[in-house]
């Protein structure tokens, strides 16, 4: 197939630009994804060697998903062309080149339950709130740079400085990295190294979600486009990342104003949604200030579309709702694979996402770092890390804290500060305490910990050389009628077995916190899914539903905050809300209901009204009338499901 075969519009326009620096304003179904293909094999084709060029992609399914469709084109060179996620190029500089020994760190991957025992240990003028630590933590990951006119770099301000410097202290000794550290380690290498062979490698440079990235990782780009070309393809109006990255909207809209002489292509037909989806979806976004694409429009031929609104009394009629209605369209033909559940919560997707299993359909859910959300799965990966790896500090720190709500931070400092005296490891000074040569204070409850630990890791040794028997024994499948908490964490370790040729222990807890840390949500699947708002971004299914659609949860809006910060977060709530609404091909549901128990409006919204028992009245989300009048009133649950049962 030619380049250009069957190009047209901003397809074609984008596919054969010989600007030296172009931005691709996409919309949600607009086809970016195949343009940037074709601007790729067009490359090739005019002489550029694969290997000269570079493609940056925000998840690492879309990453081998582009390599897997330029290799479906049957030019064998276009296996020379690198994609990857930006950290994950990133993580390949700092190992290729040897920094992270150089500056004596280990990649060891820290994940969050593991990192907040870290932060809750740190000593300085930080406040002892873990929410105000894990604050001072974004900062940290993305240098700095909170503001699109902040420089990346190293901290401005004491309270920074301080937080860094104790961070790094503890990183270095207990031996381990954060994800999102590799940034600000691989933007502080080419910083420093103009000689560096990454700033001269590639040709052409093409970032792919560019609006996802905050201003330490845009500057990362620009150096490593050096002279060569750089695309980028994003929307602002998709932009989601402000609260999680400090990755603002305002890096692709300013991007022609700082990269001078660059080239604007909008995509503005979407070929996904049905027309009132588009018409819903453009009529809510253009509420935000700031906007610089273009008005969404639906192309002519796409699907008229099924839009539903109803309100349920509470969060289980609404699960049993929901898992009728899909019910009703697996059986009538619509695939399980090609249904996708959004929730603002856990406790939402999860009351869904088992509803729908009880009617015998599969469905998976994915959440972050879900596989170890319940202590049990964390203990399990902890004590498995310490099978492999006695010596593992990160691991016996959070071996120590786990069950305690105090997490042992008094006495862990203690004995922290005394195997630092003593330039050793905890482990030692346990050691030491368990023989009674050392008293340190605070320390009986650490020191029973440490003695069960060393009964679990005799009683293990066992299986050290058969892998899969030790997950069984570790990981083992609960008994009928009880929750498997430890389902998807033993399927990520058998996956982590299987996929490798001589699997060893040593290295399978790293695979598992790989797979555990950069979650990917596939593409295609056989199963029903359900997951955030955040984590649809890219996917596309024939029937969505868009779940808890109350004041609070959506938009979720910190009433503390300044002014301006609260509008800013309700801009982004309102992205998300866009993005979601932009998946479904067919079917879109929205679903909200009118009453949660106490305990739950709680957890999950700050909006509530007026008591009734042991329930709070809660509210519709206000972006539902700001889809504007295309979208019906709601229609009670009781009344509607009755079609579908």
């Amino acid at each position: 197939m030619a380049w250009d075969d069957g190009l047209e519009g901003a397809a074609l326009d984008f596919a054969r630009s010989p600007a030296e620096l172009l931005r691709a304003l996409a919309g949600p179904g607009t086809g970016k994804t195949h343009a940037l293909l074709r601007r790729l094999t067009r490359i090739i084709e005019l002489g550029c060697p694969p290997e000269e060029t570079l493609v940056l992609t925000f998840a690492r399914t879309a990453a081998v998903d582009i390599l897997r469709k330029l290799e479906q084109d049957g030019d064998e060179r276009m296996r020379n062309v690198l994609s990857k996620t930006l950290h994950s190029y990133c993580f390949s500089i700092l190992t290729g080149q040897r920094f992270l020994t150089a500056t004596g760190r280990k990649p060891r991957i820290i994940l969050e339950f593991e990192r907040d025992y870290i932060l809750r240990d740190l000593e300085g003028p930080f406040s002892p709130n873990i929410t105000e630590r894990r604050e001072l933590l974004q900062g940290f990951v993305a240098a700095w740079a909170r503001l699109q006119t902040d420089v990346p770099g190293q901290p401005v301000e004491g309270l920074d400085q301080r937080f860094q410097d104790a961070l790094l202290a503890s990183l270095r000794y207990h031996g381990g990295m954060l994800i999102g550290e590799v940034v600000p380690l691989a933007l502080a290498y080419l910083q420093q190294n103009p000689g560096a062979p990454e700033r001269v490698r590639y040709r052409h440079v093409l970032v792919d979600e560019y609006q996802d990235l905050n201003r330490a990782e845009q500057v990362l780009v620009d150096l490593l486009r050096g002279e060569g070309s750089l695309a980028i393809i994003g929307d602002d109006d998709q932009s989601i990342y402000r609260t999680l990255k400090f990755a603002n909207p305002e890096g692709i809209r300013e991007f022609a104003n700082t990269h001078p002489g660059t080239a604007d292509i909008p995509f503005t037909e979407c070929r996904r949604c049905p027309q009132p989806v588009v018409t819903m979806a453009q009529t809510l976004i253009q509420r935000n200030p700031g906007r610089i694409r273009g008005p969404l429009v639906a192309r002519t031929g796409n699907d008229p579309g099924e839009i539903h609104n109803v309100q349920w009394r509470s969060i289980d009629e609404e699960a049993e709702g929901i898992a009728i209605f899909i019910a009703h369209h697996v059986r009538r033909g619509v695939a399980a694979g090609k249904v996708l559940v959004l929730a603002p919560s856990r406790k939402i997707g999860y009351a869904i996402r088992d509803a729908v299993r009880r009617r015998g359909i599969e469905i998976r859910s994915f959440f972050r770092e879900e596989a170890v959300e319940k202590p049990s799965a964390q203990e399990k990966l902890t004590l498995l890390t310490l099978v492999a790896h006695p010596e593992d500090r990160i691991a016996l720190r959070a071996w120590i804290g786990l069950g305690a709500d105090s997490a042992y931070v008094g006495g862990y400092r203690h004995l922290l500060r005394r195997a630092q005296a003593d330039n050793a490891d905890v482990r030692n000074v346990f050691e030491r305490l368990d023989r009674g040569e050392i008293a340190i204070p605070h320390s009986t409850p650490p020191l029973e910990r440490w003695r069960l630990l060393q009964r679990e890791l005799a009683r293990l040794d066992q299986f050290r050389g058969d892998l899969e028997r030790l997950v069984d024994e570790l990981l083992p499948v609960a008994r009928e009628g009880e929750d498997d908490e430890l389902a998807l964490l033993r399927r990520i370790a058998n996956q982590a077995i299987a996929e490798e040729p001589r699997p060893q222990l040593r290295d399978l807890p790293d695979r598992i916190r790989y797979r555990i840390g950069q979650p990917e949500v596939p593409l295609e699947t056989a199963y029903a899914r359900v997951m955030s708002f955040q984590k649809s971004k890219g996917l596309t299914a024939d029937l969505v539903v868009l779940a808890g659609l109350v004041d609070g949860a959506m938009p979720r809006v910190d009433d503390g905050g300044p002014p301006a910060e609260r509008q800013a977060q309700l801009e982004e709530q309102r992205r998300l809300f866009f993005i979601g609404m932009t998946r479904t091909t067919k079917i879109l549901l929205f679903s909200i209901y009118s009453m949660l128990p106490d305990n739950i409006a709680r957890q999950i919204t700050t909006r509530i009204g007026n008591r009734l028992g042991r329930s709070l009245r809660v509210f519709p989300s206000p972006f539902l009338d700001e889809c504007g009048g295309t979208l019906a009133r709601a229609i009670p649950g009781e009344v509607w499901v009755d079609r579908y049962r």
